[in-house]
């Protein structure tokens, strides 16, 4: 396929990087919409009913959030050290990478916490049939209509 943009490998660099920043934005929101709802469950009266199950659940949820705000947060990092050495292609393929790592750690959350909510409310087999049915969804969506509609993109071309 032929990208009719006439621009160099320096400025298409630029924009990849561009890009990905917009798409880090949009999942840093995501993750700290999540993060914001799991710190305050605490400071509930019924948490303090949580039996086992769901106070690991709830930890592994806070868990994945804190260490997926770091990872979103890693490509501004690396890019703060990287400035002006010339880097531009490895912080962008990098940053590839991170924002794919990023997108499960969201999809995960938002399945723990799915699930914790459904087990709190409607009790363990709810909590975990709606955790496993957002997992299927996701891996539909996140995985499986990328990977066609890029096939189909191949076929074309």
């Amino acid at each position: 396929m032929q990208d009719s943009r006439n621009e160099s490998a320096v400025e298409k660099l630029d924009r990849n990087w561009m890009e990905l920043l917009q798409e880090l934005r949009v999942l840093q929101t995501g993750v700290q919409i999540l993060a914001g709802f799991l710190l305050t469950l605490p400071f509930q009266s019924r948490f303090e009913t949580l039996d086992d199950f769901q106070t690991n659940l709830y930890l592994a949820n806070v868990a994945l959030a804190a260490l997926t705000t770091a990872l979103i947060l890693l490509p501004v990092s690396v890019h703060r050290r990287l400035f002006r050495l010339h880097l531009r292609a490895a912080l962008v393929s990098s940053a590839d990478r991170i924002a794919k790592v990023s997108l499960a750690g969201i999809g995960l959350l938002s399945v723990g916490t799915t699930a914790l909510v459904f087990d709190v409310t409607a009790g363990r087999a709810a909590g975990l049939t709606a955790g496993a049915v957002l997992l299927a969804v996701l891996l539909i969506l996140l995985v499986y209509v990328p990977s066609r509609l890029r096939r189909q993109a191949e076929k074309e071309n």
